[in-house]
């Protein structure tokens, strides 16, 4: 399918040295480039994204506990 993109001339002209030095047409190193977004976009989220120790494995704390029981559950959760 066609399509038509603005693209700002300092892109374009970076576009055209890597697709030059890659020996490919502008159209593919375009698909390249989209492929390897989409790609990108549809993996999940890093654990940097979604937090960290407990949080990045999705586990909840119920809302009842108090700060120190839940300090002393994820304490005890380390080994000795």
């Amino acid at each position: 399918m066609r399509t038509i993109v603005d693209i700002p001339n300092e892109q374009l002209s970076q576009l055209d040295h890597w697709a030059n030095s890659e020996h490919i047409s502008r159209a593919e190193a375009v698909r390249r480039a989209l492929s390897q977004l989409l790609v990108r976009v549809a993996q999940p989220k890093t654990d940097a994204a979604l937090g960290f120790g407990l949080w990045a494995q999705g586990k909840a704390i119920p809302a009842e506990q108090d700060g120190l029981r839940i300090q002393q559950a994820l304490r005890d959760e380390w080994p000795e």
